[in-house]
């Protein structure tokens, strides 16, 4: 009888996890996102804490020239396009909750702008500390307050589970 208990807690409490990510995988399709540069091969990877508050690598950073055309990943409208702690930043919302956020660049686009998936959103600024290239993009991808691995978009990277809310 315990043993049956177990089972079913268990496999409740994978299932509620398995809901969480659903979205976030689901939206993985790789003809609605393209990289926002040259190649989806990060030159860093998304390198979480282990709790929220500690520091980590939020996103993943692709080298890219400095000037080159960013674009963005998904179609979405943008919700933030201007410096923010001294740094170029675009934020995009996507339909399906997910949004993505792109530094260092000098943005072209502007609050409650609509753009598609590839369209140019600014050039890249040189600048972003965990870069080992002259120049890299970051890109980060949250679903609310959680950081996701950017590469979940392009059909890689790493799902973790998370709590049940």
């Amino acid at each position: 009888m315990h043993r049956v208990i177990v089972i079913v807690l268990i496999t409740g409490s994978l299932l509620a996890a398995a809901a969480i990510l659903q979205p976030t995988l689901a939206a993985a399709e790789p003809a609605r996102w393209r990289p926002p540069v040259g190649s989806a091969d990060p030159a860093t990877r998304f390198d979480p804490p282990p709790l929220p508050w500690l520091p980590g690598h939020r996103g993943a950073d692709f080298a890219a020239g400095p000037g080159g055309e960013v674009r963005s990943a998904g179609a979405g409208t943008v919700v933030f396009a201007d410096d923010l702690a001294g740094r170029g930043v675009v934020s995009v919302d996507h339909p399906n909750g997910l949004r993505t956020t792109y530094e260092p660049v000098e943005p072209s686009v502007e609050p409650g702008q609509t753009v598609a998936a590839g369209q140019a959103i600014g050039g890249l600024a040189p600048g972003h500390a965990s870069c080992p290239a002259e120049a890299c993009l970051h890109l980060g991808l949250k679903r609310g307050p959680v950081y996701l691995d950017p590469m979940l978009l392009f059909g890689a990277g790493r799902a973790r589970l998370l709590p049940r809310p």
